[in-house]
């Protein structure tokens, strides 16, 4: 960027961060009270749960409310130069696609849908960033760039954004975690657009990461307010659709963007795979994922989401990392986060075999 851009850029950033998080945090305080009696939607404890009392799951619309304050203050600082509205294309695909998630979201927290209607609502989004050219169209590893035929990229496309829509929901299961990925990853995503210049990228990251962080002040633990379906699957959502954005216009390969939501995508993977494995229902309520089984084994939600988020403080800082990597060492990258996962994988085991009683 040159220097007058970059100045710009910064500027842009800083507005949209405080606007989106000034915006979610206030209206996740309000939502946390109560206060909208018709948007008052209750999450009663069950057999997922962590939690003994009811609690609000109305703080996804107070993220996505952050969320959209802040895009559209971004794109009224970027203005409607023809370059500005061609990088702008992307985001209103994202957008399309997220308002079609949000919507069923919002009125399965209501009225419990289908799991065949969210499905074909969850396919429907994917398709959507498909058409915006939100794409896995390559290969995506180190030194292996090769392109992928249409007949393979398409439903690796569809797939991979229907997976990281449920995904995030299945995560969504302890005080903190959903936002803290969010927060955090997402922040990554957007340094990592600012660096390549594409700043309607990383101030649409940046919106994200501020909103989530501002729904934050309400649902660390002990929480008043949850994410519910509405922020869970639109975060999983922006995370498939800003991961593959960046990927499909060349900001980082798509590696990098899994290296950052690994510890939510290897969680539910392994959990889903395992449980499949032992002829279990996969789509029932459960605390089989890593973060509920430490919880569960005497850690507690403050001591299982502080780790949880060094954990994924550090994939992201590795991501940010990896860009400036040789091949082989972006390949040393990748075998030794799998040997921690692994590692951390025995660590929960122990855990629970230490558990008094």
């Amino acid at each position: 960027m040159a220097e007058s851009a970059l100045g710009l850029g910064l500027l842009a950033l800083v507005a949209v961060i405080g606007s989106a998080f000034l915006v979610s945090a206030r209206l996740t305080s309000f939502l946390a009270r109560g206060q909208l009696q018709w948007l008052h939607v209750l999450d009663h404890p069950n057999a997922r749960s962590l939690h003994a009392q009811p609690v609000p799951r109305t703080g996804g619309l107070a993220l996505l409310s952050g969320l959209v304050a802040g895009c559209l203050l971004g794109l009224l600082i970027r203005g409607t130069t023809s370059d500005a509205l061609q990088a702008a294309a992307p985001l209103a695909w994202l957008g399309a696609a997220l308002l079609l998630v949000a919507t069923v979201s919002y009125w399965d927290d209501r009225i419990e849908l289908s799991r065949r209607l969210r499905l074909l609502v969850h396919l429907a989004a994917a398709l959507l960033l498909w058409l915006g050219g939100l794409r896995w169209d390559q290969l995506g590893l180190p030194g292996a760039m090769m392109p992928l035929p249409l007949l393979l990229a398409l439903p690796l496309t569809l797939l991979y954004s229907i997976w990281m829509l449920n995904l995030y929901n299945f995560m969504d299961g302890m005080d903190g975690l959903a936002g803290g990925m969010a927060s955090i990853g997402f922040a990554g995503l957007a340094l990592l657009g600012y660096q390549a210049g594409d700043l309607t990228y990383a101030l649409c990251c940046a919106a994200v990461a501020a909103a989530a962080a501002g729904f934050l002040t309400g649902n660390l633990p002990p929480a008043r307010i949850f994410l519910g379906d509405v922020g869970a699957s639109s975060l999983g959502l922006l995370a498939a659709g800003c991961t593959l954005w960046g990927a499909s216009t060349g900001l980082f390969p798509l590696w990098i963007g899994w290296l950052i939501f690994s510890p939510f995508i290897l969680d539910a993977t392994w959990t889903l795979l395992r449980r499949a494995r032992q002829g279990e229902r996969i789509w029932d309520a459960h605390r089989s994922h890593h973060y509920q089984r430490l919880v569960l084994a005497g850690w507690g939600h403050r001591r299982t989401l502080i780790w949880a988020l060094l954990l994924i403080a550090a994939v992201t800082a590795s991501a940010l990392a990896a860009t400036r990597l040789t091949t082989l060492e972006q390949w040393q990258l990748i075998i030794g986060w799998a040997v921690i996962f692994v590692l951390i994988h025995y660590r929960v085991g122990l855990a629970e075999r230490a558990r008094p009683g």
